[in-house]
């Protein structure tokens, strides 16, 4: 959207001249103002596609400014700015109409794609206003992202207690956060609990508080209570949550009355964690009342290059990291790498790169060197990083993964198995041994 009119509000000349040349470059047309009083002046004589609003200003803070206009006429894109911005800040800023928080310094390539998106966002929606902002929205323009964010967004809507099953390092907390964003305690407290922590010795005190600190409980009362992990909670801490649940009540350790336990419970554990016995089936019954399934990276991999560009921009902005862009050669490398780690393995990869340093451009053999070939046997198919090998090695651990998985379904018998796999009988016996198959028990029950 060329030649839009872009209003940019901030305090300091420095950041108002950077911003209005490189916007200026990109053929806006920019108007600055220094404080609340010159920006009100240029809103009544201009109308305005897209408004850049710094949040701490010496007359009229941002906020309060966004507000008043919020509460007038019809109100264009604001995108808000800090240096020192927290998520409080950007929550409030989305509930007034802001659509996007970024913070100073800001890279470059950041800001261009938030002012791109803005005006997109005015193209798309009008005034249509998001509750959430968008660093708190998990990445991913992908159809597995899209219905993951709709189905949270409307999980969040029902007070109810919410399991979120995935693999480690998935995103099981960020979807967590959105969906305590998106939910009617927004406001309240997010406290999280390693499950892991609750040893049998002191989950009551991390619970129900010591005397001096309030427990985790209490601490969440009004908001969000998430439990990471869940499936590693030791028995008297499932007890204990058990009976908190089923009373919806609790006894403060400081207490001597007992007191409403009002939290919802969002909890994170592995895939069929419950198959593998230990947990309490009454404790999983209310933790379950929703399920939702966080899936694999590998999963959405058309959204790699997407969250490669979020977390440069995130660590750039947060950390003063570099800014290093991706070749085309090394996002398709990375589309197709199976991510064993998931989103927290690609998350940690772009920090080594940028802390490592070079030239702008990450290129194929700098992201080659960085990823460890997943060689374990036992790994299912789908993590193992077949690009990374050569041709004949690949091909073994694909063919073995496969026999070995067809041999499963067919419940360990060749001959069902030769006709499954469309092979003669004694070349498959010959394939078998040459991949160290062991089929000795099949054929005696075959």
């Amino acid at each position: 959207m060329k030649n839009a009119r872009i209003l940019v509000v901030d305090d300091e000349a420095n950041i108002r001249a950077l911003l209005e040349e490189i916007l200026s470059e990109e053929g806006y047309e920019v108007t600055i103002a220094a404080d609340a009083e010159q920006a009100r002046k240029a809103r009544e004589q201009n109308d305005y596609d897209l408004i850049l609003l710094d949040i701490w200003m010496p007359d009229t803070d941002g906020i309060s400014l966004l507000k008043e206009w919020s509460e007038g006429d019809a109100l264009g894109p604001v995108v808000m700015m800090s240096g020192h911005g927290t998520v409080d800040a950007a929550v409030e800023a989305t509930r007034l109409g802001a659509v996007d928080f970024i913070e100073k310094p800001v890279s470059l390539a950041k800001l261009l794609r938030v002012v791109q998106s803005a005006l997109a966002h005015r193209r798309q929606s009008g005034r249509r206003r998001s509750l959430v902002p968008p660093i708190l929205a998990p990445v991913g323009k992908s159809e597995a992202m899209r219905r993951l964010r709709e189905q949270v967004a409307r999980v969040a809507r029902h007070d109810a207690h919410t399991l979120l099953t995935g693999e480690p390092g998935s995103g099981r907390e960020l979807f967590a956060r959105y969906l305590a964003s998106r939910s009617d305690r927004a406001d309240g407290a997010f406290v999280t609990v390693m499950g892991g922590a609750l040893t049998d010795q002191t989950c009551r005190a991390q619970l129900l508080g010591d005397g001096e600190q309030p427990g985790a409980l209490e601490k969440a009362s009004g908001g969000i209570l998430f439990i990471n992990e869940v499936q590693d909670m030791p028995p008297d801490a499932q007890q204990l949550l058990l009976g908190v649940l089923e009373q919806k009540e609790f006894v403060p350790a400081d207490a001597a009355s007992p007191r409403p336990f009002d939290a919802r419970i969002v909890a994170s554990a592995p895939p069929g964690f419950e198959r593998s016995g230990g947990f309490k089936r009454e404790l999983l019954s209310h933790l379950s009342v929703i399920v939702i399934g966080v899936p694999p990276l590998r999963e959405y991999a058309e959204d790699v290059p997407e969250l490669l560009r979020y977390h440069v921009d995130s660590f750039v902005d947060s950390e003063n990291l570099p800014f290093r862009r991706f070749s085309v050669a090394a996002q398709n490398r990375l589309r197709n790498y199976p991510w064993p780690g998931n989103v927290r393995e690609l998350k940690n990869m772009v920090k080594r790169l940028l802390i490592l340093g070079g030239s702008e451009t990450i290129e194929l053999d700098e992201v080659e060197a960085q990823l460890v070939s997943e060689k374990i046997q036992g790994e299912p198919l789908v993590k193992q990083d077949l690009l990374a090998m050569p041709l004949r090695e690949a091909r073994e651990h694909f063919e073995r993964a496969y026999l070995q998985q067809q041999l499963l379904l067919c419940g360990g018998k060749v001959g069902q198995l030769a006709k499954r796999v469309g092979m003669e009988r004694t070349h498959l016996y010959r394939k078998l041994r040459s991949l160290g198959v062991d089929f000795r028990q099949a054929l005696s029950d075959d």
